[in-house]
């Protein structure tokens, strides 16, 4: 074998050497090898030592090295809240609390023996009071117009009882006793307020209804000492007459609210005399009816809510 071609050979065996181990170290720092990463980069298998090529602003390819934790997710803004969408629509909704009347007035009476006398009847009745509403708002800007109706069933309730028999020993004089009690009520009131958002601050007004029901009795001796005298009566009357207040309500969110109220009613007044005189016997008794009441509640607004769209 020639010189020539020993030295051909060396020349292809060195050549091939550096080629193969330059493929080696490029496979094992991540480039080329089994498929193609980003870009075209290879992803090449891990390997303890492995270190990934970085990008300017971006993550490093490759894999991390051991006991790196992973890239956190980018920070989300959180959802907008929920707007609130005003007052205007139709609500309803159910209210408790407790009234006490201003029941004053007085009972003229007259015995066929001489007894007479106008006693007054100045004690309140009071009790609880609750019911429905339903209603709609209209609002204009800040401010909020609507119309509410009410019915409230009741149990306010007034014992009488003024002058015992016993003035004199013989037992002569006069026992008025009796009741008064109002079942159930009602209103139709125009509202006005203004609106902090969701705080609305109202003042109320408007026609009140009541059903009321009386008994009165008048009996006991006359000034003979002998005579024993009654008369009573019981009636149902309805009382139309008028209310105002004011309130404040909150909404806590776009269907639900609730608030508190004070109202002053008006039923006018009660004027009756006995269904059944015995004994020539009379009274007349009259009554005027006001009312003082607290309540809470809460509506639910079938107005739609707004739609809440999230932009990240």
């Amino acid at each position: 074998m020639s010189p020539k071609f020993l030295s051909h050979k060396l020349l292809l065996a060195s050549i091939y050497a550096i080629v193969l181990t330059g493929a080696n170290q490029v496979r094992a720092a991540g480039v080329g090898g089994a498929g193609m990463g980003v870009g075209g980069v290879g992803a090449g298998p891990a390997s303890p030592t492995q270190v990934g090529t970085a990008q300017p602003g971006g993550a490093p390819f490759g894999t991390a090295p051991a006991g790196t934790a992973p890239a956190p997710a980018a920070n989300l803004p959180p959802p907008p809240p929920l707007v609130f969408n005003g007052w205007t629509g139709f609500y309803a909704g159910v209210q408790i609390g407790y009234a006490w009347g201003d029941n004053y007035g007085s009972i003229d009476y007259a015995t066929p023996g001489g007894l007479f006398g106008a006693p007054a009847l100045g004690m309140d009745a009071q009790g609880v009071i609750g019911g429905a509403h339903i209603g709609y708002n209209y609002q204009i800007n800040q401010f909020v117009i609507g119309i509410e109706g009410t019915v409230d069933p009741t149990t306010l309730y007034e014992n009488v009882l003024i002058l015992p028999p016993g003035l004199l020993p013989s037992g002569i004089g006069n026992t008025v006793s009796g009741f008064v009690q109002s079942t159930i009520q009602g209103a139709i009131r125009a509202r006005v307020g203004y609106a902090f958002d969701r705080v609305l601050v109202y003042a109320t007004g408007g026609v009140a209804f009541g059903a009321f029901k009386t008994y009165f009795q008048s009996y006991g001796i006359d000034l003979n000492g002998i005579t024993n005298f009654y008369a009573s009566d019981t009636t149902s009357p309805t009382r139309v007459g008028w209310t105002v207040g004011g309130g404040v309500e909150y909404a806590i969110n776009n269907n639900w609210s609730v608030f508190g109220e004070y109202r002053y009613s008006d039923f006018g007044s009660i004027t009756e005399g006995p269904a059944f005189p015995g004994v020539g016997v009379t009274y007349t008794a009259n009554r005027q009816l006001s009312q003082n009441q607290v309540q809470v509640g809460f509506s639910y607004r079938f107005a739609a809510p707004l739609p809440v769209v999230a932009k990240y």
